[in-house]
């Protein structure tokens, strides 16, 4: 059966050729999913970052260890894990991906993070950052949920959205600094349920200040839960925050 389902896919490759979801130039191959221009800008983290929130030090190739922000106040998540800056094509694919509804970009993407988490137990619980109704309305879908699907599937690692909701449609994040963006997001998350000491993989797409990831990872200790790591398919470099 792989056999023949090769041969259809390199048939269907012959007369409907793959494009970059970037730049839309060709692709080799379907299994490819970026061009080789559009991949060698992908930069992945440097060694030299945070050893909790993943922030990239101004020196590259310095040591992994905890920011100054770290030290002073430990995050309410205990490590990040991101697939690349978010700069060049991994910048513009999320962009699409979260504003012009090319949905489709949800597996590359969530392929690129999925090679950057460390080796999971399986008891984990995979969870994506929610979006407030009103929100989801206008988009019509949540970026942070596809991405999750993809994850928990190619993982075979418990799904479950429901466990935290946002409750209050904030202002976009957008254009505000680090302290901004924590006071706009005061109260804006909480969980449907007691919880009862788990291991949660919180998803989203980009981290800028952590201050959404910080928030939800909270609530989620707030009501019990026993960890919570934090995978995002980019990180922005320090002159981004």
């Amino acid at each position: 059966m792989s056999g023949v389902y090769r041969q259809l896919s390199a048939l269907f490759d012959l007369f409907f050729p793959p494009a970059c979801p970037v730049c839309l130039s060709s692709l080799s191959s379907s299994a490819d999913p970026f061009c080789s221009a559009c991949s060698a800008t992908i930069v992945p983290l440097p060694t030299g970052r945070c050893s909790c929130c993943a922030l990239p030090f101004p020196n590259a190739n310095s040591s992994r260890h905890l920011c100054v922000d770290c030290c002073r106040q430990a995050p309410s998540f205990s490590a990040v894990f991101a697939a690349g800056l978010y700069e060049g094509a991994l910048k513009n694919a999320l962009h699409r991906f979260k504003y012009s509804a090319i949905v489709d970009l949800d597996r590359p993407l969530a392929g690129l993070l999925q090679n950057a988490l460390p080796p999971l137990s399986g008891n984990e619980i995979i969870l994506p950052v929610p979006l407030h109704p009103r929100r989801l309305r206008r988009r019509s879908y949540n970026q942070s949920l596809l991405l999750a699907r993809v994850l928990a599937h190619n993982l075979q690692i418990e799904l479950d959205s429901s466990i935290l909701e946002r409750v209050v449609d904030s202002l976009s994040q957008q254009g505000l600094g680090a302290q901004q963006r924590a006071s706009n997001l005061r109260g804006a998350f909480q969980c449907t349920r007691r919880l009862d000491g788990e291991t949660f993989l919180l998803i989203d797409d980009v981290m800028t200040t952590g201050a959404t990831v910080a928030v939800c990872s909270q609530a989620l200790l707030d009501a019990g839960a026993g960890q919570v790591l934090v995978g995002a398919v980019a990180r922005a470099p320090r002159h981004q925050l």
